[in-house]
């Protein structure tokens, strides 16, 4: 028995070795992938525009001034004196060669530039750069402020730093007329926000706008639903189809503190005595724009005294509103001015009786002040009757994405 295993074990020996020989196999062997032969390297290397510099000044650098380049590149729409200094300019070039064979520059989100070499001569095209939108929810508590809540709880696969800022700024000029975000946030408070997201084809991410937003703000939920009119208008409802926009600002201005409320009686730090304060000091960086608080005329735009640079609005129904120590005034600032709400009046500044640059904001009524933060701004205008039906429509529809829990992604709109 044991010469049979041994005999049959040397008989398959030597047929393998038979068949290894001719190169005959019993069974199919595994295809061999064909060499890869690199016939051409490449390397990739960038420059960027700096301040001064010409996108010449780049192409000379890169041995390219005696073509003119951005002639070639103003045909395809290039205007060189848009371009602003950070814009990077990607190269192209064959290992061995001297000069590049490729251009390549992202001018703005929505477009790309691009140039390439063929022997002696270059061909340039506009490529249009395309975005898609997607809806995503985002939520989480609001422990100390709105953007810390925003920027710590929004990962950068959602939205990236730049952007969440941005959606910090939106949410603060949807809740303008009803929420003061650096007041009213208390423990316990939370966010959940429906928002419309775009994406490149490149992979870049950018925010496309709120949707809806439910705020839990001192215990109370405050929402928002976004609108919008047959004339392109958009406007943000309660979910009663009232308007959250009111007939005035809750704050002129994007502050840092309250250096000082309103007040019978106060100690002045320039004047070194007690004396009535009648406004708001709303400590904020010089050059800050100072906004219009409701629309309205200018009634005064100079100087005066020690309210420094004033601009004083005349309002409906007897209320006027002052806006103090300004730096300087917007352009086409002058008595007789007609200014929207959120018109740039002026700028943040530290002129007349001012220790350190701030807003004084006065609201005044039949000339009497009154508390700017106290006062009832009124309610909001609520949609036609005819647009209530649509306005319904959508109002179901973003409470329902509000409400979905799991994936942060929703179904497009």
């Amino acid at each position: 028995m044991r010469l049979l295993r041994v005999a049959l074990a040397l008989g398959v020996i030597a047929a393998a070795v038979v068949l290894a020989v001719t190169g005959r196999w019993p069974w199919r062997r595994l295809d061999e992938a064909p060499p890869i032969i690199v016939t051409t390297a490449w390397q990739n290397f960038s420059d960027t525009l700096h301040s001064g510099q010409t996108l010449s000044d780049i192409f000379d650098r890169h041995g390219l001034a005696s073509l003119d380049l951005v002639a070639m590149f103003q045909r395809t729409g290039l205007d060189p004196r848009r371009l602003h200094a950070g814009l990077v300019v990607e190269f192209r070039r064959r290992v061995g060669d001297s000069l590049p064979s490729g251009i390549s520059m992202r001018t703005t989100p929505d477009e790309r530039l691009s140039a390439r070499r063929v022997g002696e001569a270059w061909t340039a095209e506009r490529k249009l750069v395309s975005w898609t939108n997607e809806v995503v929810r985002v939520e989480g508590p609001i422990d100390n402020s709105l953007y810390e809540a925003l920027d710590g709880r929004i990962a950068d696969t959602v939205l990236d730093p730049g952007n969440r800022v941005r959606l910090a700024w939106d949410l603060s000029d949807i809740y303008a007329w009803s929420i003061d975000f650096n007041r009213d946030i208390q423990p316990g408070d939370s966010f959940r926000v429906v928002l419309q997201r775009e994406v490149s084809e490149e992979g870049e991410l950018r925010l496309g706008g709120v949707l809806a937003a439910s705020l839990l703000v001192s215990g109370k939920h405050q929402t928002a639903f976004r609108f919008t009119h047959e004339d392109g208008l958009v406007r943000f409802y309660d979910a009663k189809g009232n308007s959250l926009r009111r007939a005035f600002l809750r704050a002129p201005v994007e502050f840092r503190r309250v250096s000082s409320s309103f007040s019978r009686s106060r100690f002045h730090p320039v004047l070194g005595i007690w004396r009535r304060h009648a406004g708001t000091d709303y400590a904020a960086g010089s050059g800050t724009p100072v906004l219009a608080a409701g629309d309205g005329t200018v009634r005064t735009a100079g100087w005066s005294g020690g309210y420094g640079n004033l601009v004083e609005l005349r309002h409906i129904n007897g209320i006027t509103t002052r806006y103090g120590h300004l730096r300087s005034f917007a352009r086409g600032i002058r008595v007789g001015t007609r200014v929207g709400q959120g018109d740039v009046i002026g700028y943040v500044g530290s002129t007349g009786l001012s220790t350190a640059p701030h807003l004084h904001y006065e609201f005044r009524v039949n000339g009497a002040p009154r508390d700017a933060r106290r006062v009832d701004l009124g309610s909001g205008k609520p949609l036609e009757k005819s647009l209530l039906p649509l306005f319904e429509r959508e109002l179901l529809r973003f409470e329902q994405m509000l409400s979905a829990s799991g994936s942060p992604q929703l179904p497009p709109i």
